[in-house]
Formats: C-alpha cells, structure tokens, sequence
C-alpha cells in the first residue's frame, strides 16, 4: 500500500509539513507496513517557500526590506543551490500580513521591498526567480519593485516620484536605464491563480483595492492611476499587456512581471507541484490524501486540491480530501478527480479549539479513514 499525503496549510494552524506529519502518523496506527510518502503542498500563496524547501532540501534566506509604508521588516524567502532558484513569496516584504486592519492604504502602500528581494536573489546568483504573490497589500502596479531594481517614475517637473498606487497618476516619463541588467539573464515564473486585468470593473482596484484600505472613491483614482501608468508603460516598452489575464493581480504586480520582466504565468499549485516532484510521487500510488482549512467552492479556482486533483487524475489515483470545514458547493469538486471528503470535526467546537487541536483531529480522521479503506480493499 503506497499513500501520497499531498496536504496544504490549515491556516493560522498547522503549516503543510505539520497537517501532513499529522496524518502520516494516523495512517500508521492502520498500516504500519504501508509506504507514506509526505508531499507538503501550496498553492503560491502562504507556505509557498516553506513547503518546497521541505521537499527540495533548500534553504532559507533572510533580507531587511522596506515593507509596504516603508517601515524596514526581515523578509524571508527561499533558496535552491542546486539549480539557483529563489522563491520569494510577495507578502514577506509587502503583504496585508505586516500591516493592522488600521494601518491598510491602497494609495501609499508600495511593492519596494518585493524588488529589495528579488536583488538579494540576483546577489545570491539565481537564474530563476519564482514570484509568489498572493497576499499583497499594495496597488502600485509593481511600480515599487521596478524602483527598487532601478527604474526610474518621475514627474511632470523631472522629479523622481516615491512610487505607490496614488503617485502613479503624476507620472510623465519613465527610465529605465539604470534597471538592473542581471536580469536580462533570469527566467521569472510568477506562480498565481487570479486572472483579472489591469484596469477596468474586474481590475486591480475594483476588485482588491477594497481590501486593502481603499474607499469607493479611491478605487476609481487608483483605476485610473494604473492605466495612466500602463499608457506610459507602453510607450516606454513598445507593447501594452494590460488586459492580459493575470495583470491585475497583487494590485498590479502581475502586470510589472509580465511587461517589465517577461515573467511567465502559471497556477501555483502547479509550479509547487513540479518544484516538489508530486507526479513522481504518485507514480504506484494507490491513495492520495489532500487538505486544507476550508474546502469549498472557492477550491474550485486554483487552490491545493483541485491542483493535486488534476495531477493525481491523470495518473488514476484516487483522491480524499481532509479539511477543516466543508463550505458550500464543496460536492462540486466530486467531478473534478476529488473521490471524497471529510471534516476533522468530531462534533460541536469553536474555530479556537479546532485550530489549537488540528494535528490530533487529522491524525484521528486519517486512523479513521484507513480503517474503511482497509475494509473495502480487503473484499
């Protein structure tokens, strides 16, 4: 018996190594003889770096940055030697995680410390950066990592511009003579799942500005601010992506990647997937156990195991997912390689004690589970 544990993070709970130790530990009690291989799993977004490092024997590296309103915080970010890849995860350096519900300012939050890290890595020798960035508390349209590399935004009176969501209306002129040239020579891969545009009601602004701090009226300068910036864009570059899937977001970072930097896109729970050999893994497999905190429709739009659903699938490995909760439209995901789910709830609880005791819930859900699965496969 060969079981794959492919689980995500159950947030503000376990990471993806821990909710995966858990189960491995479960599945034991039932098969002590069984082949348990841990896969810890994400989706590009929180516990990117740490589950790929887990798998791919990397390392952690650490950076003071500027945060998204500029205040210095040690970022952390991910290091492969042995193919110089860095896996920098967007909301270490300029995420809605650093900042208090009070302190979120759409129009002054900036990307700055995001290019801090992507020049540690260019110190460090990667030839391939991957940009995980979910998370962001910024609208500045990549505006400030392009700053910190080097570009230059100025004004209609030659004056450098400190770049954010609001100082990108007062653009007139960029350069970007001073941009640095290494990277010329890196592949960038930007590991995300949203696929809005750049301006417009389904762009940046509209839809995520809310969340970062942005009254109505702020979302329509901020729209506005981001397709002055893409005009000048273009006219600088020669081409114009903006309406391209995947440039709205994380405020407008996904369009810096895909205009400034030639960075390509894919879903991240396929490039963690192929950085942590998930295919390989589940070469023999006869079960794949999957999870995260809530399971729902939402799974549905790139999210772990829909991600590890689709791999598995095309290998004929049966699919159970294992979940804090089980939301609404959940069932949908049946018809997309998902065999079964289950919730760890046992029966009444809060949200408090069910994070504090995940690891003994999912280890009892997996003792449980094996224990039918013994039985069906012993018919």
């Amino acid at each position: 018996m060969k079981i794959v544990i492919a689980p995500d993070s159950f947030k503000d709970s376990l990471s993806a190594q821990a909710v995966a130790n858990a189960i491995a530990g479960g599945l034991a009690e039932v098969w002590p003889d069984a082949e348990l291989v841990q896969c810890p799993m994400a989706d590009g977004g929180e516990g990117t770096i740490e589950a790929v490092l887990a798998a791919c024997d990397g390392q952690w590296m650490s950076t003071t940055v500027s945060g998204p309103l500029g205040v210095a915080v040690e970022a952390q970010w991910g290091w492969l030697e042995q193919t110089r890849t860095a896996i920098i995860e967007m909301a270490m350096a300029s995420g809605l995680q650093l900042l208090t519900l009070e302190q979120r300012d759409a129009c002054l939050s900036s990307t700055h410390g995001t290019g801090e890290l992507i020049r540690a890595a260019l110190d460090a020798g990667a030839q391939r950066i991957i940009l995980a960035i979910g998370g962001s508390a910024t609208n500045d349209a990549g505006s400030g990592m392009l700053s910190a590399l080097g570009a230059r935004f100025l004004d209609g009176n030659d004056q450098p511009l400190i770049p954010s969501g609001q100082a990108l209306a007062q653009v007139q002129r960029i350069e970007l003579g001073g941009l640095d040239a290494r990277l010329r020579d890196v592949r960038f891969e930007v590991a995300a799942d949203v696929d809005n545009p750049l301006c417009g009601p389904q762009g940046a602004s509209h839809i995520f500005g809310p969340q970062k701090g942005a009254s109505p009226q702020q979302v329509l300068e901020l729209d506005a601010a981001l397709g002055h910036f893409a005009d000048h864009s273009a006219q600088v570059l020669g081409h114009d992506v903006r309406d391209q899937p995947g440039c709205g977001a994380a405020g407008g970072m996904g369009f810096a990647a895909k205009a400034y930097l030639n960075a390509t896109f894919r879903p991240g729970v396929e490039v963690v997937a192929d950085l942590v050999g998930l295919a390989y893994a589940l070469d023999g497999a006869d079960l794949v156990i999957t999870g995260e905190g809530c399971f729902d429709a939402q799974t549905l739009r790139g999210k772990t195991p829909f991600g590890v659903a689709r791999i598995a699938r095309r290998k004929g490995v049966p699919v159970i997912v294992l979940a804090g909760t089980l939301g609404e439209g959940y069932a949908d995901l049946y018809a997309h390689g998902i065999s079964a789910a289950f919730a760890l709830t046992s029966g009444p609880m809060t949200l408090g004690y069910a994070c504090r005791n995940a690891a003994s819930l999912l280890h009892d859900r997996a003792r449980d589970l094996a224990r039918v699965w013994r039985l069906a496969v012993s018919r």
